[in-house]
């Protein structure tokens, strides 16, 4: 008397399926997730008739170390507000971006706000997206 079943399962695993999952998920994270921009957020703006102002940005960076950087260019303490108001010079609506390091001291932050405020420059403070 043979008791045992006809029906017998394969070890076999196939693969396939699987990576077509795994690209399918890949391909759909690519494609949703947002490009991060530092400098804009994306949005339609209106239209208008008026005249087109020359707005004057600048971007002043501090390291944790407390090292400046104007627009990308290292800069001393003793000279950043000259190079500042030299990338700013004749801008119509001058403005700073000021980015600084979680970790930098709040003193260097405050000396590029005084600077802006001693100079009647508007300051715009970056901040990372959570």
């Amino acid at each position: 008397m043979n008791l045992r079943g006809r029906n017998k399962v394969s070890p076999e695993f196939s693969m396939s399926s699987m990576t077509d999952i795994v690209f399918l998920l890949l391909v759909f994270f690519l494609l949703t997730s947002p490009s991060i921009t530092p400098e804009a957020l994306d949005l339609m703006l209106p239209s208008a008739g008026g005249k087109t102002q020359k707005q004057g940005k600048v971007t002043v960076s501090i390291s944790k170390d407390g090292v400046f950087y104007v627009d990308a260019t290292q800069a001393t303490e003793e000279d950043l507000e000259s190079r500042i108001l030299s990338v700013l010079e004749g801008k119509d609506k001058p403005t700073i971006m000021l980015r600084s390091d979680e970790n930098a001291a709040v003193g260097h932050t405050v000396k590029v706000m005084d600077i802006a405020n001693r100079n009647k420059v508007q300051v715009v403070l970056a901040v990372k997206n959570n």
